[in-house]
């Protein structure tokens, strides 16, 4: 198939395209490189050859995407550009709303001009808001309540799509849900590498790495076990897997939702102690308040994605996968954006 992957230069996009080039497709990615990775669009042009294209663009300028989807005459849309920092979201709303829901709705304009009537949405367990003990683990029909701006717009864009497929326009679309992704494809050609980095493991390993002198933990005074936020994670080359199963089972009409994470939760000590047995490095660790929109409590019930689409983890500890994220992170020549 010819597949567009929108923010393929991003964490998430660009492990997506390499898993489409691997698996024999044409890719174009699309992505402005505000946060993208330029080094990651030279590593995947250098492995996809005639295969692979890139449009440095926003999704927001519809003509011009319209005319990519056209001349590439493009099958499916794996749609990943998004900005994604909750604590920026509820600082900056308005930049928020206008590029994750601008874009989606440009993105989807684009599609019905140019014909093209499959897509995959990159959403996340934000919609789910602050669920209660009692909700969790989460299936898909609990709540969505959202408790930040970011996961607002995922929300909103999974209405829109909703309404499309069933307005009677030839669409077909899944949302995944996803949980908090890590890790690195495990022959370390492509990584997380995000120019601020805010993520846990990442920014825990560079403490391991001597890069930062502590690590900062938000809140040690949540209703958990040991105080500090529980989440649930899964590694990015399962996450990926999870789009192939999802892009192979789209039909016209239909808009599903499934959520991706491992099914159990980890707090922020828990990944501590894990990046310190895989790295065997000292990580020195303090405190500072909560952060505004940061849920007590997130984990998934993947039964869905199991049942529907026969998905399962390859990487199935916690360890398994901070240990793949050292490996790239250790291997002592980090590409910069």
């Amino acid at each position: 198939m010819r597949l567009l992957v929108t923010g393929g230069a991003g964490y998430i996009g660009s492990h997506a395209a390499l898993a489409l080039l691997e698996a024999g497709h044409t890719v174009v990615v699309v992505d402005s490189l505000e946060r993208g990775c330029r080094a990651s669009i030279a590593t995947l042009g250098s492995l996809g050859g005639g295969r692979f294209h890139f449009e440095e663009m926003d999704v927001r300028e519809t003509a011009k995407l319209t005319s990519v989807l056209r001349d590439h005459a493009i099958d499916a849309v794996l749609h990943f550009a998004a900005l994604a920092y909750v604590g920026e979201s509820v600082t900056e709303p308005l930049r928020y709303y206008d590029c994750n829901v601008g874009g989606g709705i440009s993105l989807l304009r684009a599609m019905v001009d140019a014909k093209i009537s499959r897509i995959i949405f990159s959403s996340s367990c934000a919609t789910y808001g602050a669920p209660t003990a009692a909700q969790l683990p989460l299936r898909e029909d609990a709540p969505q309540v959202p408790v930040n701006p970011y996961g607002d717009t995922k929300l909103v864009m999974e209405g829109l799509l909703r309404s499309a497929c069933a307005s009677g326009t030839p669409l077909a679309a899944a949302a995944l849900r996803y949980f908090n992704v890590a890790g690195a494809d495990a022959q370390c050609r492509i990584g997380e590498q995000h120019q601020p980095e805010t993520h846990l493991i990442p920014i825990t390993l560079e403490v391991a790495l001597g890069r930062r002198s502590a690590l900062t933990i938000f809140g040690d005074d949540y209703p958990t076990q040991d105080g500090t936020c529980i989440r649930d994670y899964v590694h990015v080359s399962d996450l990926v897997d999870a789009h192939l199963a999802a892009l192979a089972a789209l039909e016209i009409g239909q808009c599903k939702a499934w959520n991706v994470g491992l099914g159990c939760g980890h707090s922020v000590r828990d990944v501590v102690e894990s990046c310190r047995r895989v790295s065997a490095r000292r990580i020195d660790v303090q405190f500072a308040p909560r952060r505004a929109g940061d849920p007590a409590v997130l984990y998934a019930d993947p039964s869905a994605i199991k049942r529907d689409l026969g998905w399962h983890a390859k990487f199935s500890s916690l360890d398994a996968i901070t240990a793949s994220a050292w490996k790239w992170m250790n291997r002592g020549s980090v590409p910069t954006a």
